[in-house]
């Protein structure tokens, strides 16, 4: 009776896990195995699969504009990773400070991540613009004259840190998470001390948050590299070319992905896409286990062990 128990608890558990079983192997499993074979084939939407073996990968590596977009996209990755990290946990600081009005200015710092991207990146078009844009009216009360951040090639990548920036609430949460973890008892100790307020953030508080800030900035790196929608938003606002495949001024804001998406969509070239992106999934995989490595090591310093 108790095994019959056991084998109807099975069945039962493996019939509600079904609906997601089959979505995995369907939605997950079936492209990631297609899309190794088409990197390896020649094909578009029209004609069927040709294998042309290595030859997808031999094109990119000798691409200008694979190189260019894996460039600017490593720029936006460990530039813009850095820069928002500490920016959400200056926010989560803020909010975990005790004041009035702590729920608004929670809501209002999370409030970015909640706003559809393409909306967010359209505003922020129209901040950038170098007439009649907020940023540059609010740099010339300084006396400083605004760069045309998205049509100088030495700008437009800020730019997009600028804007990656502004969108750190979800990041903000998890520090906030993190920070009202820390037991109270060590900055109780470290007053008895006459630790001042900066020797607390860097021997308390950022080592009981070390390990929440690596596991976002693999997050966030991951992310930077999949960057995609505000690019694609910003070149197509700003005209593009004939053919619709645009990296902006100079390709200075070509990013990987949207590289990846004109092979695919507007050259038709299927098989150099998918050789792309299994180029994208070795590079974040090999990101990620460094970054993995890193992250053990510099918690147990943290740890003293």
């Amino acid at each position: 009776m108790k095994k019959l128990r056991i084998s109807r608890d099975g069945r039962n558990g493996f019939l509600f896990a079904l609906p997601w079983i089959i979505g995995f192997l369907l939605l997950s499993l079936y492209p990631l195995i297609m899309s190794l074979y088409y990197s390896f084939t020649e094909f578009n939407f029209i004609s069927n699969p040709e294998w042309v073996g290595l030859d997808n990968y031999k094109d990119l590596f000798g691409d200008r504009r694979f190189y260019k977009s894996l460039s600017n996209t490593c720029f936006y990755a460990f530039v813009a990773t850095p820069i928002l990290l500490v920016v959400a946990l200056l926010l989560a600081l803020i909010a975990n400070k005790k004041f009035k009005l702590k729920g608004v200015a929670r809501t209002v710092f999370f409030l970015p991540s909640v706003i559809p991207m393409v909306a967010a990146t359209m505003v922020w078009i129209w901040m950038f613009d170098p007439t009649y844009g907020y940023i540059n009216n609010f740099l010339s009360l300084f006396g400083i004259e605004g760069p045309a951040w998205l049509i100088n090639p030495k700008t437009t990548k800020w730019a997009l840190v600028l804007m990656g920036s502004w969108c750190t609430g979800t990041t903000m949460l998890v520090c906030l998470a993190a920070l009202q973890d820390v037991p109270n008892s060590y900055y109780e100790s470290a007053d008895l001390d006459g630790a001042n307020a900066f020797q607390k953030f860097i021997h308390i508080t950022i080592p009981s948050v070390a390990h929440v800030l690596v596991y976002q900035a693999i997050l966030n790196l991951i992310n930077a590299f999949q960057y995609f929608t505000q690019v694609y938003v910003i070149t197509t606002a700003s005209g593009g070319n004939t053919s619709g495949a645009s990296g902006g001024p100079e390709n200075s804001i070509l990013m990987y992905p949207l590289y990846l998406f004109h092979n695919a969509f507007v050259y038709q070239k299927m098989g150099k896409a998918s050789a792309m992106a299994w180029i994208l999934m070795v590079i974040v995989g090999l990101l990620t286990i460094v970054m993995v490595k890193l992250s053990k090591k510099a918690t147990s310093n943290a740890g003293g062990e």
